[in-house]
């Protein structure tokens, strides 16, 4: 198995895989747009320790993200070496797993996707299955037991160098400001090897949902059971918990977990919404869920916020690239009246970098009048003692820095681009 790890077309695709991946650098600074030139210069000495069994992995970067209620997630960055080696080993070793994989297994897998996670609930909630267990583990990457881990890992893995390199990758300290700290349990996000290692312990959970003839959707560690009863619901979820607790040494998060409807279940960023049509009475539509659109907004404003030393063109830039992510993920749900809100919000957020970029009054006033403002109304607005935010949404930055102009310098609004990507969709005309 370790030759197959370290054989050199194995260890191409996975540094070019790494590469494509991006990712912060890890405890040695090196990043991964340094990997193409520094990588084969250390690569044979690297393999010869791997083969050798003497390989020891560098600690792993702790670094907290926040989450919503000013929570913080720790994910563990490895150096990009080490994520290139991770990402061999996945490579050569997922092939043992994948054909046992459950097909209601969805999350980082080969040809499956969250849409087609969404699709199968949506499908469960129209044969009438409407009471959802909805289970969220608690901080599950933190708390993955690896003696059970690795014994399921063994299970199919025997080659014993292999399993040395997971067993020290999981073992790794990890650094949290400036200070190393032992790790005896959980699996940290940031490794190319974390979504296979999830999958392999929570296959045990699908098969006692299978084993159980449950109607079950999984997408990682994120899982819902469909039941025709709420009492059905109830037991499932009672059973569930324990197998859990006892089986793979997990709990759950009692605060999100629970039975819902549709009406109050949301999946991977998708809610159900009836449809309220004669002779439909198990039919829902996909919405996009209130979290999903607060997610978005969120990332429009990180880029757009008037403060980052970043120029126009490049924000643009940066913004089409999260708005096309985003539209082509929930294609195909009615949300043009919500794209519209945002656009004008959006395009105010651009007037006002804009208006903070000119500064000085007296650039601001001759910006103005270059732009089509009278002499009065520019000196009058560069002079004002209003907020910047108050004049990007006022008349004279309005018809000033237009929404052609804007176009002109990349700009290009949600609802066009959800025009692209459902040609059927009628675009409403644009201020």
């Amino acid at each position: 198995m370790i030759e197959r790890v370290v054989h050199s077309y194995n260890l191409q695709k996975a540094l070019e895989q790494v590469i494509r991946n991006k990712g912060s650098a890890g405890v040695d600074g090196i990043k991964t747009t340094q990997l193409k030139m520094l990588f084969p210069k250390t690569k044979n000495q690297l393999l010869e320790s791997v083969r050798q069994g003497n390989y020891v992995p560098q600690a792993i970067l702790g670094v907290e993200i926040p989450k919503e209620k000013g929570k913080t997630r720790l994910l563990g960055v490895p150096t990009t070496t080490d994520r290139v080696l991770q990402q061999a080993v996945s490579q050569a070793i997922a092939p043992l797993f994948e054909p046992v994989f459950s097909s209601n297994s969805f999350g980082f897998r080969p040809n499956k996707n969250a849409r087609q996670a969404v699709g199968q609930s949506r499908d469960y909630i129209h044969q009438g299955l409407n009471h959802i267990v909805d289970i969220d583990l608690k901080n599950f990457f933190d708390e993955v037991d690896h003696c059970l881990l690795l014994n399921l890992v063994h299970q199919k893995v025997k080659c014993k160098t292999t399993m040395g390199l997971i067993r020290k990758w999981l073992r790794v300290p990890i650094q949290i400001n400036g200070k190393l700290q032992k790790r005896r349990k959980g699996v940290p996000q940031g490794s190319p090897l974390s979504p296979l290692l999830s999958n392999i312990l929570l296959h045990e959970l699908d098969k006692e949902m299978t084993r159980r003839k449950l109607k079950f959707v999984r997408y990682a560690d994120d899982f819902s059971i469909y039941c025709k009863s709420h009492n059905q619901a109830k037991a499932t979820l009672q059973v569930l918990v324990k197998f859990l607790r006892t089986k793979l040494q997990l709990t759950i998060n009692t605060e999100k977990s629970g039975i819902k409807r549709p009406v109050n279940f949301t999946l991977l960023g998708f809610g159900f919404v009836p449809t309220y049509k004669k002779g439909s009475k198990n039919e829902y539509q996909l919405v996009v869920a209130e979290k999903a659109w607060k997610k978005l907004k969120e990332r429009l404003k990180s880029i757009s916020r008037k403060t980052a030393p970043v120029k126009l063109e490049e924000r643009i830039a940066k913004i089409k690239e999260v708005q096309r992510g985003w539209l082509n993920y929930f294609r195909g749900t009615s949300i043009a009246g919500k794209l519209q809100s945002i656009d004008g919000w959006l395009r105010n957020r651009l007037r006002y970098c804009i208006w903070h970029d000119w500064k000085k009054p007296e650039r601001k006033r001759k910006n103005l009048i270059r732009l089509g403002a009278s002499q009065d109304h520019a000196y009058a607005w560069s002079r004002t003692r209003k907020g910047g935010w108050a004049i990007a949404q006022s008349p004279i930055l309005g018809t000033t820095i237009t929404l052609k102009r804007l176009k002109q310098r990349g700009y290009q609004s949600l609802t066009e681009i959800y025009t692209e990507l459902n040609p059927s969709f009628c675009e409403p005309p644009s201020t």
